[in-house]
């Protein structure tokens, strides 16, 4: 098993967040990713810094207009600056643009503005993201773990296995809007890697919060199944998808399938979710899988509202070996620094058998 992280990603350093009204201090901290790197040194897995592919793996899933504002957002926030006009220490909206949230718009159009301010609020879905001034950096190099990782397993075919420890997360970003501390879909942009190679690939996600953002780029599509296990979005974030009557659309209707679970659902419940979404990825049969593993399920996140312990890691683990296919394994969240460690090497322990 190969596994893939650069420095860089540590960068992005973010000063705030709003939670329920109020700014807090952020839980996306560079320490989640030092968490995960002690657990891969303890298991002896080396981690390869991947090469700079540029922007070039980003554009296959995301506007370059959205790119361009993540690329420039910072550097022209701070040019706003005059007397008596000073801008917030990092870009953060202060306006959310109406948008009518058809599942079956495939995307919307570029912002109509040049206007930093505007593009703030139309390209940042929410208050969870801000940027700074590395994060653009964060953000590329941490894609390109996922970048490197599916091509990792796209060069071993058959028996391919590897692990992207992304950082900043991704399966909250649209194809042109970042949402829930994600910017840019790292496990989307794996997807689309594999199909290089592999005809049709599917991408199960078994975070706490639904895969929205990885829902939006494929719901119109086949070649790429979205499954997403997560918390009912009724009372969690991100609140307006994520049901169960989401189907997909168009070519795409049939290949998305959401699986929404009771808050307080642990070990036993999820695992027993998991084996019916495995049912539906079998029957699909895909012949490459990208696993969107968070850990903010963890019975002890600071945001979570599921009870997920440490033997439903190790479940996970164990039935995504079964599975037999060829793996990417991207980082999404979990925020108990802590924890994150133990449950790496829990899942890691039930996966084990496919690691060379």
């Amino acid at each position: 098993m190969r596994a893939f992280f650069s420095d860089d990603q540590l960068l992005h350093q973010p000063r705030q967040f709003m939670r329920a009204g109020r700014l807090c201090e952020p839980t996306d901290v560079p320490a989640r990713a030092a968490a995960l790197q002690a657990t891969l040194a303890t298991r002896g897995i080396d981690l390869a810094v991947a090469p700079d592919y540029g922007r070039a793996p980003l554009e296959t899933v995301h506007s370059a207009a959205y790119l361009d504002f993540l690329c420039e957002a910072y550097e022209r926030w701070q040019a706003l600056a005059r007397p008596g006009f000073e801008p917030g220490i990092e870009v953060l909206p202060n306006l959310s643009p109406y948008h009518n949230g058809k599942l079956d718009q495939n995307r919307r159009p570029d912002c109509p503005t040049d206007s930093v301010i505007a593009q703030a609020g139309y390209y940042l879905g929410d208050l969870s993201c801000p940027l700074g001034p590395h994060s653009w950096r964060s953000i590329l190099r941490s894609a390109h773990s996922a970048v490197a990782a599916a091509d990792y397993v796209c060069e071993q075919g058959d028996g391919g296995m590897a692990y992207a420890l992304c950082r900043p997360s991704g399966h909250h970003a649209h194809s042109d809007r970042a949402g829930g501390f994600c910017y840019i879909n790292n496990a989307a942009i794996a997807a689309q890697g594999l199909l290089k190679r592999f005809g049709k690939v599917a991408v199960l996600d078994v975070d706490a919060h639904h895969g929205d953002g990885t829902q939006q780029i494929f719901y119109q599509r086949s070649d790429v199944m979205t499954i997403s296990l997560h918390a009912d979005p009724a009372g969690y974030y991100p609140f307006y998808t994520g049901y169960a009557n989401e189907r997909g659309y168009g070519a795409g209707y049939g290949y998305n399938l959401n699986f929404p679970l009771p808050h307080g659902t642990g070990d036993a419940g999820f695992l027993a979710a998991l084996d019916s979404a495995l049912d539906a990825l079998r029957d699909y049969r895909p012949q490459a899988l990208v696993l969107s593993l968070g850990f903010d399920t963890y019975v002890e996140d600071p945001i979570s509202v599921l009870t997920v312990g440490m033997d439903g890691y190790r479940g996970i683990g164990e039935r995504i070996h079964a599975l037999g296919v060829p793996t990417v394994v991207v980082q999404e969240g979990g925020y108990e620094v802590d924890a994150i460690g133990h449950a790496l090497d829990a899942f890691l322990s039930g996966f084990a058998p496919a690691m060379a």
